[in-house]
């Protein structure tokens, strides 16, 4: 009972009192997820092919998994524990700016969002990866709440989700990469003098 308020109660305090800007900024986030986590994988596979980098192409298949595994587990989730959406259980203290049509634990998009933060961050451990990575997820994290449409458990639980994909489909992806791009084996040559 102790949790319950205090999700609904932490809830109320980011979803009340949004300034016009940080109300902008929640709806920007929230709708980018889509985009991102689907465009950055496709994007980087389309280069790939492009400019024939195998090593591009595995990392687009690395993070484009932890995605799509990120989605399926938290989607699978929802149903399993049909949770209330917090505007549908306290329609007096949550403000509803999006309604959704799914349960609500956990959050798919803070799912999706850490699982893309995250495996770009371990496949390109650079200062200008990790950080815009971590604000882009966590903000979605946040614009979920924003919305009236995810307690914060929701959110918490979507990011150990995504990134607890990510970080097992860097271990699985090697054994992918393995039979997805086996290495050539080097013939020797040899010549007459």
């Amino acid at each position: 009972m102790y949790a319950q308020n205090w999700d609904i109660n932490t809830l109320y305090k980011i979803n009340h009192g949004q300034s016009r800007l940080a109300r902008n900024y929640s709806k920007t986030m929230s709708h980018s997820t889509f985009y991102l986590a689907v465009g950055v994988p496709v994007g980087m596979a389309a280069y790939a092919g492009i400019t024939r980098d195998q090593s591009l192409l595995s990392d687009a298949v690395y993070i484009g998994s932890s995605v799509a595994e990120a989605v399926m587990i938290s989607c699978a989730t929802k149903y399993m524990i049909d949770r209330e959406r917090p505007y549908d259980k306290y329609p007096d203290r949550v403000i509803v700016y999006s309604h959704e049509s799914t349960p609500s634990f956990p959050s798919a998009h803070t799912a999706s969002a850490f699982a893309l933060g995250t495996s770009l961050s371990l496949k390109y451990p650079k200062w200008y990866v990790i950080a815009p990575s971590a604000i882009w997820a966590c903000s979605v994290g946040i614009s979920r709440m924003q919305e009236g449409v995810h307690y914060p458990s929701d959110v918490i639980a979507g990011a150990v989700i995504g990134s607890g994909c990510a970080v097992v489909n860097l271990y699985v992806n090697r054994y992918l990469n393995k039979w997805l791009f086996p290495e050539k084996k080097q013939t020797k040559r040899y010549t007459m003098y």
